[in-house]
């Protein structure tokens, strides 16, 4: 009877630590995968002043639009937590998109190649981003799981492993119909 006993309480031990390890584990890779998104944004918000400097040569009447862009920058660079980074990154993706309304308005600008190259950059640190934010958030969907699953929420809340944010950020061009026309 006593064995039965002993090999219950170690099962249950090799069990514990096991979910404990994993726990730390999944904690560690979306912490990882959180400062993979934070070093492309990083790189993002770099090239931000590049781009708003090019579009003032050419857009000087814009004025308002550069100003609410850098706004923005300064926003996102400032933002600390996941969910102050997603509310700020959704505003600069919309200050974005009404600097390239404006761009689209100067095809002497749309034809300089520092414009080019910059916008080029733009889009490659998009996608980076993009697939740096799909990594964590399936890291953070794994980690969830795993803390509000029965019974290894049990070893996650004796430990205080909690719950990680998702990061979404809404991009309104993605979700706009596009325009066919012949």
């Amino acid at each position: 009877m006593s064995i039965v006993i002993i090999a219950l309480i170690a099962a249950f031990a090799i069990y514990a630590v096991s979910i404990y390890n994993r726990l730390v584990k999944l904690r560690n890779l979306v912490q990882e995968a959180w400062s993979s998104i934070d070093v492309m944004l990083k790189k993002r918000h770099d090239l931000i002043p590049n781009l708003v400097e090019t579009v003032k040569g050419y857009a000087t009447h814009e004025r308002e639009t550069l100003d609410s862009v850098i706004r923005a920058r300064t926003q996102a660079v400032g933002a600390d937590s996941v969910q102050s980074k997603e509310a700020a990154e959704k505003n600069l993706n919309q200050a974005m998109m009404n600097l390239f309304a404006v761009a689209e308005q100067y095809p002497d600008l749309k034809a300089n190649t520092n414009f080019q190259q910059l916008q080029s950059e733009l889009t490659s640190i998009e996608n980076d981003v993009e697939k740096a934010r799909r990594y964590y958030n399936g890291t953070v969907r794994e980690n969830n799981t795993l803390v509000e699953s029965f019974p290894n929420n049990i070893i996650a809340n004796m430990y205080k492993f909690e719950k990680s944010p998702f990061f979404e950020l809404d991009n309104i061009a993605e979700r706009e119909v596009p325009t066919v026309k012949f």
